[in-house]
């Protein structure tokens, strides 16, 4: 594997092994979970699809970050889908789990970098994603300190982070928020706001979760 350029922010997809029965549970309950599960793997592979085309413009480079699997098996499976740089998601909060991929990322620098690494955290479960959103958070990283494209549930379905903050990494962002409940975004921001940090907003999406979610596939 070559070794991570100091120029290009970190990519991390966070992403569930597409197993019946270990992801989209509440999509299960309404079309089964052989059929969730598809539909998982549809998704995630819509992911790649779309970070690999960004990866090939020189912009990220991409850090597979899986769940669900033990770490062999994260591997393996991460392999099978075209990947290099591939990582467990480990146990955990949401938060505990995106603050140890965000330190990944920077581990991957040689000791000589003193700087940190800009890092973009996405899920895979986006079927509206396309190049242009991640060029855009991209983009918009280079001026402002966090970028945040919300998501219609309330939460956020992208946080990018410049390098001030995970050099250290800014505690604040992954602790004291209430994951899975509307208030992610609210509590978020608040929280940038009292550190006074200064943040942009992308544009919003929706990610999957029930069947009405996958109106962007459906004609």
């Amino acid at each position: 594997m070559s070794r991570p350029s100091i120029h290009k922010p970190a990519l991390v997809l966070m992403a569930r092994w597409p197993a019946a029965g270990r992801c989209k549970k509440r999509l299960s309950a309404q079309i089964g979970a052989l059929n969730a599960a598809s539909i998982q793997k549809r998704l995630t592979q819509h992911t790649l699809e779309v970070a690999k085309e960004v990866e090939k413009k020189g912009l990220i480079e991409i850090q597979l970050a899986i769940t669900g699997l033990g770490r062999k098996a994260c591997k393996r499976w991460g392999m099978s889908q075209g990947m290099t740089r591939i990582t467990s998601q480990g146990e955990g909060s949401l938060g505990l789990r995106m603050k140890r991929q965000v330190l990944q990322a920077q581990e991957q620098y040689s000791p000589k970098y003193k700087i940190g690494r800009p890092t973009i955290i996405i899920g895979t479960d986006l079927p509206g994603l396309c190049t242009s959103d991640l060029m855009q958070a991209i983009d918009a990283l280079k001026q402002n300190e966090i970028v945040i494209g919300p998501a219609k549930d309330g939460g956020y379905w992208l946080i990018g982070l410049s390098a001030n903050l995970v050099n250290p990494v800014a505690n604040w962002l992954f602790t004291n928020i209430p994951w899975s409940t509307d208030q992610v975004l609210i509590r978020t921001l608040h929280q940038a706001n009292l550190e006074g940090v200064a943040y942009k907003l992308i544009g919003e999406k929706n990610d999957v979760d029930i069947l009405e979610d996958l109106s962007p596939w459906q004609g």
